[in-house]
């Protein structure tokens, strides 16, 4: 999952960027918001998290143009402001939550994992992928019955390519959704997940789930005849 954060304290929003890749969500910063119309103009992300004060455009205009070019993303606004005119402002620029600083990091990420569910609707809480079972709200893996300890990273991994179970996935895509811009392409972090992946998924079973395809890329599917 891609998450832009729009945040103008370079400490502030660095620190919000670690915590949501350390739960295996990408996280890419815009400083101010004309950076962010532009980033999100080029750019696919999943939701944003979008503070009211900014220089130049603030987050009520920021959020209004949004919806006005027709991006239905889901918004979190993030501010100091707690008069509840401003929250009443922000949604009827079309965030869809608002959140109060200084908050609680746990109440944040309940908050972000309520509008992907309902972003990404219909929802799919747990993904199957033959007898692979991966719980999307308790983020868990378990294969046959037995529980897979993934890393966040790991995590991201595997959850993409299940929701995309049966494709190909090329190594590109695995860069882009998994990694925020900062990715070197000319590294071969893809390669090490996967095989970590393998090792943690594949090892000692009959039945091989991660498949390569030389050249092209990778596909996480549950049939053998594939």
């Amino acid at each position: 999952m891609r998450i832009l954060i729009v945040e103008d304290e370079p400490q502030a929003a660095a620190m919000l960027a670690m915590g949501l890749r350390e739960q295996g969500y990408e996280a890419e910063i815009a400083g101010d918001g004309e950076r962010a119309l532009t980033l999100t103009l080029n750019n696919r992300y999943d939701l944003v998290i979008l503070d009211v004060i900014l220089p130049g455009q603030d987050g009520f205009s920021v959020c209004r143009e949004l919806r006005r070019g027709g991006f239905d993303l889901p918004i979190l606004m993030l501010t100091a402001r707690d008069a509840v005119q401003d929250r009443v402002t922000g949604i009827d620029r079309g965030a869809d939550d608002y959140i109060v600083k200084p908050f609680e990091y746990r109440e944040l990420l309940a908050r972000i994992r309520a509008l992907l569910r309902r972003r990404h609707a219909p929802y799919r809480e747990e993904i199957l992928v033959g007898d692979l079972r991966i719980n999307r709200l308790a983020r868990k893996v378990e294969r046959g019955g037995a529980a897979i300890d993934l890393s966040p990273k790991e995590y991201a991994f595997l959850e993409y390519m299940a929701l995309r179970a049966g494709e190909l996935v090329t190594r590109d895509d695995l860069s882009e959704h998994v990694w925020d811009e900062d990715y070197n392409v000319f590294t071969n972090l893809v390669e090490v997940y996967i095989l970590r992946l393998r090792r943690k998924i594949d090892s000692g079973r009959a039945v091989k789930l991660i498949r390569t395809r030389r050249g092209e890329g990778y596909m996480l599917c549950g049939d053998p005849r594939m």
